[in-house]
């Protein structure tokens, strides 16, 4: 069955680091586009990032543009979230996610806590 396991989340200090990773099984990843999406706390969840299959492509939200970066190997089935520049309002919990025709799939999350 699918599974995504993301993890490196925790508590961060404003204008650090963290590298999220998102280990995926039960599908051919190579071939999907995989995304983060993030909820923070009475928020609607959205979109963060976004990779196409081959790497070529990547889209983002305006608020973590040039600050965040996706990426991925489809050697190991993991796609990474390198979020640079952290600030309070990143704070959230931190999914992954793939599209394969009927639904969406989802990871647990990562909460990221970003506070000095």
């Amino acid at each position: 069955q699918v599974q995504l396991v993301e993890s490196g989340g925790g508590l961060v200090q404003p204008g650090g680091s963290l590298r999220l990773s998102c280990a995926a099984s039960g599908f051919s990843f190579s071939t999907y586009a995989m995304s983060w999406y993030r909820q923070a706390p009475g928020k609607e969840r959205e979109l963060v990032a976004r990779i196409s299959s081959d790497s070529i492509n990547t889209n983002y939200a305006d608020s973590v543009k040039g600050r965040f970066a996706i990426s991925r190997d489809n050697a190991k089935n993991t796609v990474y979230l390198q979020m640079n520049s952290l600030k309070p309002e990143d704070t959230a919990v931190y999914y992954c996610s793939y599209y394969q025709p009927p639904r969406d799939y989802w990871g647990q999350g990562t909460q990221v806590t970003v506070s000095s």
